[in-house]
């Protein structure tokens, strides 16, 4: 299936870029969260009008990202949770626990989708860089140093 991208793709292409995709990628994703169009005439003629729109807009988005990673520079999240001796950790900590933590931090509205982490959730104590992705071409990484909750004596 031939698409024309309305915006920059990871992996894939830029804004206008003619690509071809497997049907059930541009059918049931691209297309119907606007990020691309089938690839015909029409559609061809009606972004060559559109295309100066379309490139202030991306523009704008990728300010927007820049200004936003401004944010992350140098920001280290300490958090606890319950661990054995051995320092493996009761639970995990995931996405969700991340970004609710920067949220918390500072005011960033982070999506859980913008966090990576290749390896899965943490299960063990100690320190991780994770990166995050704000746009296609804009990510940082944020420090998460995971530490044991202290015990409380009764």
């Amino acid at each position: 299936m031939d698409i024309i991208l309305l915006e920059d793709i990871r992996n894939l292409g830029t804004l206008g870029d003619q690509v071809s995709v497997s049907s059930g990628y541009g059918r049931n994703f691209l297309i119907p969260q606007g990020k691309a169009v089938p690839a015909n005439k029409a559609n061809i003629l009606a972004f060559e009008e559109r295309r100066a729109e379309l490139e202030a807009k991306a523009k704008e988005e990728l300010n927007a990202a820049t200004t936003r990673a401004g944010k992350f520079e140098g920001l280290v999240l300490n958090m606890t949770a319950k661990a054995g001796d051995e320092g493996k950790l009761f639970g995990s900590i995931g996405v969700r626990d991340i970004a609710e933590a920067v949220n918390a931090q500072i005011d960033a509205d982070l999506e859980k989708s913008e966090i990576s982490m290749p390896d899965g959730a943490i299960r063990a104590l100690g320190e991780y860089d994770y990166a995050i992705t704000l746009h296609s071409e804009v990510s940082t990484t944020v420090k998460v140093i995971v530490v044991a909750e202290e015990a409380t004596e009764e």
